[in-house]
């Protein structure tokens, strides 16, 4: 099993007014990495779908910083305190966090599928499958879209 810090950023004054002041521990490897195209992540990013890391509630630590919860519909999402930076998500009922892959080291991020694929902007061609909605792992259909 791997674990991984996700450090403090020092982001420059084009990117935001002040440093990220949050440290995330991620113990164990992730369930899995994907994009997700459902709405709610474009509207909170701002993008057409967001890079995620999926991990259990207990691989997910906190250990410096302060953070603000807030929710778009039903999932809860958690920034930085000081900067608004997204940092994850909590998709009900499921009980991992979505780590913003923005956040881990580089090479960490190894995308193995595509999620909420119907609620798309644009389709994205490559070679991972594109799940209509969610896998049966996920508790899903396993239906995909044919780009």
């Amino acid at each position: 099993k791997t674990a991984y810090e996700i450090p403090k950023h020092d982001w420059s004054s084009d990117v935001c007014s002040s440093d990220l002041q949050v440290k995330i521990q991620l113990s164990g490897d992730p369930v899995a990495d994907l994009y997700c195209h459902c709405t709610d992540c474009q509207r909170i990013a701002g993008a057409g779908c967001v890079p995620y890391s999926i991990y259990p509630h207990a691989a997910v630590e906190i250990t410096e910083g302060k953070t603000f919860k807030w929710a778009l519909k039903d999932n809860q999402r958690t920034r930085c305190a000081n900067c608004g930076t997204y940092l994850f998500g909590d998709p009900v009922g499921m009980g991992v966090h979505g780590i913003s892959a923005y956040l881990l080291p580089p090479g960490v991020f190894k995308p193995a599928l595509h999620i909420m694929c119907k609620e798309a902007l644009v389709p994205v061609k490559d070679n991972l499958p594109h799940f209509a909605g969610f896998p049966a792992s996920f508790g899903g259909s396993d239906e995909q879209v044919d780009w």
